[in-house]
């Protein structure tokens, strides 16, 4: 690519926190807050990790229990290595394809889009399936979809949103987080007796809310942006990993990927905590997995509302994503001295004060540690893999730590890995 033809690089401009930042709109070209963004922000974690996220933590697990007991363990942390592998390499490649995508839909919408459809119709056919084998096989499809709407869906902010808004918009898709994670596990454990139907109705929920998602974010095409050639200069660009002004990139993703490890080993066995670790039978711990995500519901709502507005006040946002994780790793104390339902629920209100001040605020110092604004979807797309990655160690070591020592172990590892995310969180110099 000759240099009259290379895109111009985005002008640096200030962040609500101080700092400075690549972005595609400066602060003077959006001096109110873009509310229809913001609303379809909110929806953006509701469409995809909501009903996937439930059907994998809740309902797959009783699934794999009515199909074969004795494996079930196993079975669970299979699942999750093999569709963490697909899903790293599907949010990288997808990431960086939307950043490269012009069309007259845009270059965020196909993926989500398609991706949404692609979840449905493997829901569908899993919710008919009777054998282990064949529900790992078609979840991996489910896992490449799920990671290529990530992936596509949260540069939304990046590519919408000046500078200033941002605490305030990553509020939204932080209480839509929240929501997520906990509301779609509660409506799960609706389904326990019925997994089929609750698979069906997961299904359901991610195109209903995927369709309003996309009315609201009203994406234009984007032919009119000048092409990516694919040569040398732009592939090591595009699809590889940041190498320039990085260190706070790397910092965070660091700090995430160990705190989803110590969160996901917890949550991936929720269901067996209660069943076999404390010792209810399944229609006890059906209520008590409400209980529990009404729980980290009601207060992660709660928190997650108050988190972003506040780090925009104090002009701090590293500090209440550090506080949040080693909040997370506190929870864990109760259940490992106490194996009574109420130490899980105690449980769930530590972590659900640190899920709602984590989801609320990272995504702004996500974006505050972005080396660059043109490659948003896939710098965003190398975070979220310390998600998926997160997820796929957290589900394959608890499986391990399980069988070799006892339930009561997994609490001692999420303490540790809480501990390690805290810090390499608070090591980020950039932002305050």
């Amino acid at each position: 690519m000759s240099q009259n033809n290379k895109p111009k690089e985005p002008e640096e401009v200030k962040t609500a926190v101080g700092e400075i930042t690549n972005a595609k709109i400066k602060d003077s070209q959006q001096p109110k807050l873009p509310w229809m963004v913001s609303s379809a922000m909110f929806l953006a974690p509701l469409c995809w990790y909501g009903p996937i996220g439930s059907t994998r933590s809740v309902l797959i697990p009783q699934l794999f229990s009515q199909i074969d007991p004795a494996q079930k363990v196993w079975a669970v942390g299979i699942l999750a290595t093999v569709a963490s592998i697909v899903g790293a390499v599907a949010n990288l490649l997808f990431g960086a394809f939307s950043d490269v995508t012009r069309s007259r839909f845009g270059k965020r919408k196909p993926y989500i889009v398609l991706g949404t459809i692609a979840i449905a119709i493997s829901l569908v056919v899993i919710a008919n399936l009777k054998s282990i084998p064949a529900i790992i096989g078609v979840w991996i499809i489910a896992a490449a979809a799920e990671n290529a709407i990530a992936a596509a869906i949260y540069p939304q902010i990046s590519d919408r949103v000046a500078p200033k808004w941002r605490g305030t918009v990553s509020t939204f898709y932080g209480v839509g987080f929240t929501i997520a994670q906990q509301g779609f596990a509660l409506l799960a454990a609706q389904f326990l007796g019925n997994v089929k139907f609750g698979i069906y109705t997961m299904a359901a929920c991610t195109v209903v809310l995927a369709i309003i998602h996309e009315l609201l974010i009203q994406e234009k095409g984007n032919l009119d942006e000048p092409k990516v050639r694919l040569d040398k200069d732009t592939l090591k660009k595009y699809f590889f990993f940041p190498t320039h002004d990085a260190r706070d990139f790397y910092l965070a993703l660091t700090g995430k990927f160990f705190m989803v490890v110590g969160s996901t080993i917890v949550t991936t066995f929720l269901l067996f905590l209660f069943t076999d670790y404390i010792g209810q039978n399944t229609g006890e711990a059906g209520k008590s997995i409400s209980i529990f995500s009404m729980i980290m519901l009601v207060i992660g709502v709660a928190f997650a509302l108050i988190g972003g507005p506040l780090a925009d006040k104090m002009k701090r946002v590293k500090a209440p994503v550090v506080i949040a994780t080693f909040a997370l790793g506190a929870a864990a104390l109760f259940p490992l001295f106490v194996q009574k339902p109420w130490a899980m629920f105690a449980y769930a209100v530590v972590a659900a004060f640190g899920n709602g001040l984590y989801n609320s605020v990272d995504g702004a110092l996500n974006m505050d540690v972005l080396p660059s604004s043109d490659t948003a979807g896939k710098d965003l797309g190398l975070i979220n893999l310390a998600n998926t990655l997160g997820q796929m160690l957290g589900a394959m070591v608890a499986s391990a730590i399980v069988e070799g020592f006892g339930y009561h172990a997994i609490f001692i590892f999420a303490v540790g890995m809480e501990i390690i995310g805290g810090i390499a969180i608070a090591m980020i110099k950039r932002v305050r």
